[in-house]
């Protein structure tokens, strides 16, 4: 269990503070919401979320069977659609090192791993998710 502690700071920005760790991120709105863009948004926020969360258990997959995940990266687009304003999509396209190799079982365990995060099961089966694995 967590807890976040929310504040609004005024011009569309509010400060998000994790009690346990006392850790704290600030978010704007977007640019083409009314806001400065100066900062994360809030959807940016899920989108990163769901980044974060498959990483993580891709780490713990790797731990166990000994799979080299260092220096694999990922980025992830959010396509935002209107009435209502929304995230539609997510594109995540993850990028494995050069020069790093993979057995196809590492690979089905790594995009196994990828595809069953809690961030992942938690976002609704109505935003669009394409997941792209680049073994380099």
């Amino acid at each position: 269990m967590a807890t976040i502690k929310n504040e609004y700071l005024g011009e569309l920005r509010t400060r998000a503070t994790h009690l346990k760790s006392g850790n704290s991120l600030i978010t704007d709105a977007p640019l083409d919401n009314q806001g400065k863009g100066e900062a994360f948004s809030p959807s940016d926020l899920l989108a990163t979320a769901l980044g974060s969360c498959m990483l993580t258990i891709m780490g713990i997959a790797a731990r166990e069977h000994q799979i080299d995940l260092e220096q694999v990266e990922l980025e992830t687009t959010k396509v935002m659609a209107e009435n209502p304003r929304r995230v539609s999509r997510l594109d995540i396209v993850f990028n494995f090192p050069k020069g790093q190799q993979y057995s196809e079982k590492e690979k089905a365990i790594l995009e196994k791993a990828a595809k069953t995060c809690p961030v992942y099961y938690s976002i609704h089966a109505d935003i669009e998710k394409n997941l792209q694995f680049n073994w380099l």
